[in-house]
């Protein structure tokens, strides 16, 4: 079931897109984060308790990850999922071109959360810390509110996107 956020979401190949590359770029957003907070928040590189248990650790629970990726594509589409394809002058399909921009916004955007300590401590608590036990779920619920705060829309399962009243 393709669940529709507003009522021109109605791009499916750019849903697709996002689905095929979930995986990577959550592996992308845990990885780019540990080593974000270790040049930021470590520049000497000195080795402790909490870079220790940020460096042993290389599987986690994606599915926490998963509403804000969801989140972060609805967002995206609603701001640039136009439902008419243009001419590709370049031999590229539509597929591979939005595969490219989808993946150049969501590096951005990443790189650019980055820098709210708050985004950067939820995604650790989420994927290193206390990825087993409920402190996960509100860093979870803080990563939804983050991107409300930041881009200045809500994003509801069931009622879909709205602007955020000012």
């Amino acid at each position: 079931m393709i669940r529709r956020l507003f009522p021109s979401d109605k791009n499916s190949m750019l849903m697709e897109v996002q689905a095929s590359q979930q995986e990577a770029l959550l592996k992308y957003l845990v990885d780019f984060v540990k080593h974000y907070y270790q040049l930021h928040y470590n520049p000497l590189g000195l080795i402790d308790d909490i870079i220790l248990e940020i460096n042993k650790e290389k599987e986690y629970p994606m599915e926490a990850f998963e509403e804000f990726y969801h989140d972060l594509s609805a967002v995206y589409r609603f701001k640039h999922g136009e439902v008419q394809l243009e001419f590709l002058f370049d031999g590229s399909t539509h597929f591979e071109k939005y595969t490219s921009e989808w993946i150049v916004y969501f590096k951005q955007n990443i790189h650019a959360f980055c820098s709210n300590k708050y985004f950067l401590r939820a995604v650790l608590d989420i994927s290193v810390f206390h990825h087993l036990d409920r402190v996960a779920f509100l860093a979870g619920v803080r990563l939804k509110y983050f991107l409300t705060n930041y881009f200045d829309l809500k994003v509801y399962k069931y009622r879909g996107i709205m602007e955020k009243a000012s």
